[in-house]
């Protein structure tokens, strides 16, 4: 008797941090995966341990070009994009690029395959916000002309486009909107604050704090932020989806718990805002604990202890 074939799932984006979470845990479930990405700001070193797995298979590929895949395909999980301020600050156009003409592409492919559909957007979509916690229902504080721009309108307007395939086509799509998530394999240099921090702090160099430090942040691990993208597209629901902790703290709080999970001698030291910066970031979950049964359960000390092991190996093996 011929073995029974699981579920086939393509991410795009999946060389990247949670791209290749996102593999192990479909991977898991008995899934075939087939990653796309042009390792822009991906990384063969995250799925380099599923390297011989027959049912993995990685194809180096931009996806804002059309995108080819025999057989059948099930899911699609969109998640390339530069997603640091960092690298969509350092390649503007190529992140405006994948928010549209890689979105329409992977839509296309959905379309093509019948296969259900998964957007990877973000809690930057509600920009600077005037609304705390932030709710579904809320459009957005945005400057659409800002250095933050082109990433936050490429995800909007990426929304746009998978409602617009959803409704005028009938593909199956559902949208998630990713808050602050941390762990292991999220690239030590991409500008976001949990892998500055802690680079520094484990090096006793000066945390640099933007502002007064009294902006805020929520932090998720990735393992919560995963069973919530299972869960969604597994889901019947095709409108966003907030996942991220709902616990919020201070960037100075967060600075001040960094240097002592680190047992670092690290000082702080304080810089100019950058333009556009979020004062406040906080997840309404209640969506997501009402339709999928989601909230998040690992604790930010057992989950920074992981990530902050992580980059102690890098560090020791000389990668950072």
């Amino acid at each position: 008797m011929a073995e029974k074939q699981g579920p086939v799932s393509v991410i795009t984006g999946g060389a990247g941090f949670l791209g290749s979470h996102l593999a192990d845990y479909l991977l898991a479930r008995d899934h075939t995966v087939i990653v796309l990405d042009n390792l822009i700001t991906g990384n063969v070193a995250n799925i380099e341990h599923l390297a011989g797995n027959k049912r993995f298979k990685f194809i180096e590929h931009d996806v804002t070009e059309y995108i080819y895949l025999p057989g059948t395909v099930d899911y699609i999980f969109h998640f390339a994009s530069p997603a640091s301020p960092i690298d969509y600050l350092e390649l503007p156009i190529q992140t405006l690029k994948v928010g549209a003409l890689g979105t329409h592409k992977a839509l296309g492919l959905a379309r093509a395959k019948k296969a259900r559909f998964f957007l990877a957007s973000t809690s930057e979509v509600y920009g600077d916000p005037l609304e705390h916690p932030q709710t579904e229902q809320y459009w957005g504080n945005v400057n659409p002309i800002g250095p933050r721009g082109v990433y936050d309108e490429a995800k909007r307007f990426a929304e746009a486009m998978t409602m617009a395939y959803h409704r005028y086509h009938g593909v199956e799509t559902r949208i998630i909107r990713i808050f602050n998530t941390y762990g292991p394999r999220m690239r030590p240099n991409d500008g976001r604050v949990v892998p500055t921090f802690i680079g520094q702090a484990l090096r006793n160099q000066p945390i640099t704090v933007f502002g007064e430090g009294q902006q805020t942040r929520s932090f998720c691990f990735v393992s919560d932020l995963i069973e919530g993208i299972y869960r969604l597209m597994m889901s019947d629901c095709a409108e966003p989806v907030n996942i991220g902790n709902p616990h919020e703290m201070s960037v100075l709080q967060f600075a001040e718990e960094i240097i002592r999970l680190c047992d670092s001698q690290s000082e702080i030291v304080y810089k100019p805002l950058p333009e556009d910066d979020p004062k406040i970031r906080q997840p309404n979950i209640d969506k997501a604990r009402a339709v999928l049964g989601w909230e998040p359960h690992m604790p930010l000390e057992p989950g920074l202890n992981e990530t902050i092991a992580y980059f102690r190996e890098l560090i020791a093996k000389q990668v950072i």
